[in-house]
């Protein structure tokens, strides 16, 4: 593979998978991040490069991505760390992939594809789990029923949560859910409605969730009306709604503050034995005006793995070229059978209506 890149964030629980991952089949990144005692001993440990800088200061940000080619951004929050680096890629002729799964940062990054043609750069966000799966079934179900307008999507996960991605959730708390409706972003309770669905593994009540599809799956097949579920663990759907209830306290500074320092403290992601035998099942539904549908599955591996499988087929895919400048869902850069590359995804065949006037097209 051409190309030096990055990993940034790498001693972060996904960047130290993916960093593991990459020196397993034989990719030799840069290893990247702020804190030079774990950085400079991951390094050290896998026989790698590696570079130590923050986000806080742009010229450091430039400096710290002097010749790397595309950089694999895993630090979050990224609601504070995407626009620093997307902003220094931009400047450095850099290509950007991260893992987040943020509606707000997706749009901000989407906003940035004038900015990154005239870059020559590729800006690629959400490269791992949740969006690549639900992206690539999305721009599948699209494919099947060109003029549907409505896209339903679900998630049952089986596995924990890290540390990062458990901070980001309770940022995301106060500002409610969110769903697509007539191609705007439209602001709803949290657990706003519930769905039985169809999910490979059993039928699940699954509760609808601000996931960032509702803005990638929008950028990616341009339906208008999205909304996400996820199945959540026994009682969550009431604590979201209490701590909803409580927002204006729950959204300050000092509360947020003692929140993710319990959850510091207290949340540990799961071990290998974890991520071995976890699985997610994902499901979607698209419908046109007239009523016809096409409905979808997959199975994936659990999610951290697939993300870290993820982020490393995307990037030496990207540094393989050709490079399209601009800024993408990940389906739209690789298509939607990117996700069928993966390790240990299963693509189940489309299921429609009898009405549906496209043909099926079973994937390989």
């Amino acid at each position: 593979m051409a190309g030096s890149w990055m990993i940034y964030g790498a001693n972060g629980y996904t960047g130290l998978l993916t960093a593991e991952l990459a020196v397993a089949r034989g990719q030799r990144p840069v290893l990247a991040g702020r804190n030079r005692a774990t950085i400079e001993a991951l390094a050290t440990r896998l026989g790698l490069h590696y570079k130590i800088f923050s986000l806080n200061d742009p010229e450091e940000v430039r400096l710290g991505l002097d010749g790397i080619d595309a950089v694999i951004h895993m630090a979050g929050p990224f609601s504070a760390t995407s626009a620093p680096m997307v902003d220094a890629c931009l400047a450095t002729g850099t290509h950007y992939m991260d893992i987040t799964g943020e509606i707000g940062v997706f749009e901000a990054v989407f906003a940035k594809d004038a900015a990154a043609k005239a870059a020559g750069v590729c800006l690629i966000p959400g490269t791992g789990f949740d969006v690549v799966p639900t992206d690539c079934l999305a721009a599948m179900l699209k494919e099947q029923l060109p003029d549907a307008t409505q896209l339903e999507l679900g998630i049952s996960a089986v596995g924990k949560l890290s540390p990062g991605t458990t901070k980001t959730m309770l940022e995301g708390i106060p500002r409610g859910g969110c769903v697509r409706v007539d191609g705007r972003l439209q602001t709803v309770p949290v657990a706003w409605k519930s769905k039985e669905i169809p999910f490979v593994n059993g039928t699940k009540t699954a509760t609808s969730m601000p996931w960032g599809d509702v803005s990638t799956a929008y950028h990616t097949t341009g339906i208008p009306n999205i909304t996400v579920y996820m199945v959540l663990p026994k009682g969550s759907s009431g604590f979201l709604k209490t701590m909803y209830g409580i927002r204006a306290l729950v959204k300050t500074k000092s509360a947020q503050n003692i929140l993710k320092w319990i959850v510091g403290k207290t949340v540990v992601g799961p071990d290998d034995d974890f991520r071995a035998s976890g699985h997610s099942d994902i499901w979607g539904r698209v419908t046109n005006e007239r009523g016809d549908w096409v409905e979808g599955a997959l199975v994936t591996p659990e999610g951290y793995s697939l993300t870290a499988d993820a982020s490393l087929c995307a990037v030496t895919t990207l540094l393989q070229g050709p490079i399209r400048p601009g800024a993408y869902t990940p389906a739209r850069y690789f298509g939607s059978d990117f996700v069928k590359n993966l390790a240990g995804v299963e693509v189940r065949p489309p299921s429609r209506s009898e009405t549906a006037n496209q043909p099926v097209r079973h994937p390989s």
